[in-house]
């Protein structure tokens, strides 16, 4: 007899068919992520916006630590529902997206502070900035309430078969579901116990110590050189587009297949480890323009930690896990962004031997750590 031919989409309705799919018990309640977003985004932009309203330490200390509470909320909801949505081999090329928005945020805001920085009256240049990028927020968060869906099942842009198709698709090519499901404490202490979820964590803080470093004095770094704060500020520019291109890009490589992860890993890390290597170097009286060249290599530092998250979507399924490794994630990514700026020492103005030294120290051993990832994987 002749073999049928199933094409693909019905292949995989027959497999959804197949499976069971039956909600345990005790159930997780249902957060609406989506609307939990759009009410933090407004209450950021609101608070951004405030910062301008600041006159002492203890307001600005105030306003810090509420953006702290509306930052937190952002990547890893983002993380939560990227890995909701697409399969595993889909989930790099969407993270690198979303997360690029970084990068271009700081070219945008590079630009918009060059403008800005022009304007003497009636309020200072900074207030200026703080006031339009907190409206701007604020205005958004109206955008996602309206179409932002909270799940595959409330996405009233696609039809209830094709929901229905959605749903079955994430559980079978992606990393499980993520409705009417349980918090498992065996799989919390089963993540705990998983040495891919410590490489992971260990790699986000070590990205992103120099992360945290080089993102809140990559101007006094740049001033460095010998340019003016203005001048800084857009040379800050071609770092983002840069920035932005090598997460697109690596994102991009690493949705072609899932094999790729950690290699691109140590292949952004190679080109940071260079450039921190040529800035360390300048005690040595480095060309000016060898010292920039180097400030760029590193600005591709930041495309490790969306293929960081990639990997931590799309190998860990279920949602009691998927909360225990985001929720280590961040906090990881908050540790390292704490630590990165302490080794930024004034009185070695304007050398910065040892925060250079550290990033060094911190990209060898995240690309020791990639490598030895993938072999356990």
């Amino acid at each position: 007899m002749g073999a049928t031919v199933i094409p693909s989409r019905q292949l995989l309705w027959r497999t959804c068919e197949l499976t069971s799919f039956q909600p345990t018990n005790v159930l997780i309640p249902r957060v609406p992520v989506a609307k939990y977003l759009s009410i933090n985004t407004w209450f950021w932009g609101a608070v951004v916006a405030l910062t301008a309203a600041c006159t002492n330490y203890g307001g600005l200390l105030t306003v810090r630590f509420l953006l702290g509470v509306a930052e937190a909320t952002i990547t890893p909801a983002f993380m939560f529902l990227t890995s909701t949505w697409y399969t595993r081999d889909e989930i790099p090329f969407r993270t690198g997206i979303w997360f690029s928005g970084n990068s271009v945020g700081g070219l945008v805001a590079s630009l918009l502070a060059y403008g800005i920085g022009h304007i003497d009256h009636p309020l200072h240049p900074w207030m200026w900035m703080f006031i339009i990028l907190g409206v701007a927020t604020f205005l958004w968060g109206f955008v996602l309430f309206a179409f932002l869906p909270d799940s595959i099942s409330t996405a009233t842009f696609l039809t209830p078969e094709e929901r229905e198709f959605m749903a079955h698709r994430a559980v079978i090519a992606g990393t499980g579901r993520t409705e009417k499901t349980t918090w498992k404490w065996a799989q919390f202490v089963e993540c705990l116990c998983d040495p891919k979820t410590w490489h992971l964590f260990a790699l986000a803080v070590l990205t992103q110590i120099p992360n945290g470093g080089t993102q809140n004095f990559g101007n006094l770094v740049i001033k460095s050189f010998g340019f003016t704060s203005l001048q800084s500020t857009l040379i800050v520019i071609p770092a983002s587009v840069i920035s932005a291109g090598t997460i697109a890009l690596t994102g991009w490589l690493a949705s072609r297949s899932h094999h790729w992860n950690c290699l691109l890993i140590v292949c952004i890390v190679a080109l940071s480890i260079t450039g921190s290597a040529i800035i360390y170097a300048r005690a040595h009286h480095v060309p000016l323009g060898a010292q920039l060249f180097g400030y760029f290599l590193l600005s591709t530092g930041p495309g490790a930690l969306p293929l960081i998250m990639s990997l931590l979507q799309a190998n860990y399924r279920g949602v009691t896990k998927k909360m225990t490794i985001t929720s280590m994630m961040f906090i990881a990514y908050c540790a390292g962004n704490i630590a990165g700026p302490q080794f930024f020492k004034s009185n070695e103005a304007p050398l910065y031997q040892t925060s250079f030294r550290a990033i060094l120290i911190c990209y060898i051993i995240s690309a020791v750590l990639a490598v030895s990832l993938r072999c356990y994987l």
